[in-house]
């Protein structure tokens, strides 16, 4: 054996060393060239005709004078046809030329923004069907990336313009155009030149072909509650009175508890029935039936409070009939800023004359 193992030559063949003044045998010569040969044999040719047989450990490194740039796997200052194993950090003074995978289990990190030949300038990136980073336009295809780990789903997109984006129809319960977590609620197009609303899968609301609005519920304006009950429009519960004269700002219906009274004397007895009214902006209607069971000392006119004060004039805002007695007609005078209506006959009579049972059937209209 030539090398002990450590990397030491070693002369161990038989009549070695020669001993001064004697003859070199033959034999003993010819082993130490053996010998000689084994070992050179096994050393490494500086010109590249030995194939180690083991890996060879580098305590201090290795140093190349040659400077040619790799630029596939038989150029550069290192050849090896198996893979590099590196447990240290590696360190690429200029460019690192990878014709395959590279493959990264730990941390990237770049100085630089990386720089990928295979992309498009300035155009949207998306991975394909194998992870790899592909460039994508517009056109519906691939998963554009737009929040830090957003779910995505790709659009079904017809024909882009340089100023709109087609989407299918969709339907009420799928509409075309709708939020994530909540995907039946939004808008669909249910017809052509028809825009249509839907909310937990029911139609809400749409614009038609003409242009006209059409609601399912109720609108409200102003501060108003919607109603939950039939269909219609909602006003706030005190009026946000407008100064445009063609806008309606107010609408109510109701009942209202009229205290009856007389313009002398005292009533006994009477009672009502039917009080209800309708305001529609500044406008006031409202009906009810007075029964006087027992007239007693009152006289002059026959009063009843309204539901709403009265504008700042007088106004002939009340005609009626008694229905009981006679069926004379009659008229109710409402003073300016008042909340009551006072009750005559046309010609002024009291209807207190009428008697006992006198029914006042009165309708009013006034301004507030």
């Amino acid at each position: 054996m030539s090398y002990n193992g450590s990397g030491t030559f070693q002369i161990n063949t038989s009549g070695q060393p020669v001993v001064a003044g004697t003859v070199i045998s033959s034999t003993a010569f010819n082993a130490l060239t053996a010998d000689l040969a084994t070992g050179l044999s096994t050393a490494i040719t500086k010109d590249g005709q030995t194939t180690t047989t083991a890996r060879i450990p580098f305590a201090a490194g290795i140093n190349s004078s040659l400077t040619t740039d790799s630029s596939s796997t038989s150029t550069g200052s290192i050849i090896t046809a198996g893979g590099v194993g590196i447990a240290k950090a590696l360190y690429v003074g200029t460019n690192a030329n990878v014709a395959g995978t590279l493959a990264v289990t730990g941390v990237a990190t770049f100085s630089a923004a990386p720089i990928y030949s295979s992309l498009t300038a300035s155009s949207a990136v998306a991975t394909d069907a194998s992870k790899a980073l592909v460039s994508v336009t517009n056109t519906g295809t691939g998963n554009n990336v737009l929040a830090t780990s957003p779910t995505l789903v790709t659009p079904i997109l017809g024909a882009a313009s340089a100023t709109s984006i087609t989407v299918a129809a969709g339907t009420v319960s799928d509409p075309a155009i709708t939020t994530t977590g909540d995907t039946n609620t939004g808008i669909f197009f249910p017809a052509a030149d028809t825009i249509a609303f839907a909310e937990g899968g029911a139609e809400a609301m749409r614009i038609n072909a003409s242009g006209n609005l059409q609601t399912i519920g109720t609108i409200s304006v102003g501060s108003a509650t919607p109603s939950t009950s039939g269909a219609g429009i909602t006003f706030p519960a005190t009026a946000s009175a407008s100064s445009d004269a063609n806008t309606l700002d107010d609408y109510e219906e109701g009942t209202w508890t009229p205290t009856i009274s007389s313009g002398g004397g005292t009533i006994t007895t009477s009672s009502f029935s039917g009080a209800k009214y309708t305001k529609i902006g500044n406008i006031v209607e409202a009906t009810v039936n007075i029964l006087l069971t027992t007239v007693g000392t009152a006289s002059g006119s026959c009063d009843f409070t309204l539901p709403f004060t009265s504008t700042n004039s007088t106004q002939i805002g009340g005609y009626g009939m008694e229905t009981n007695v006679n069926g004379s007609m009659l008229k109710g005078l409402i003073p300016s800023s008042s909340t009551t209506v006072q009750i005559t006959s046309y010609s002024n009579v009291s209807p207190f004359t009428f008697g006992n049972g006198a029914n006042l059937a009165m309708n009013v209209v006034y301004q507030v």
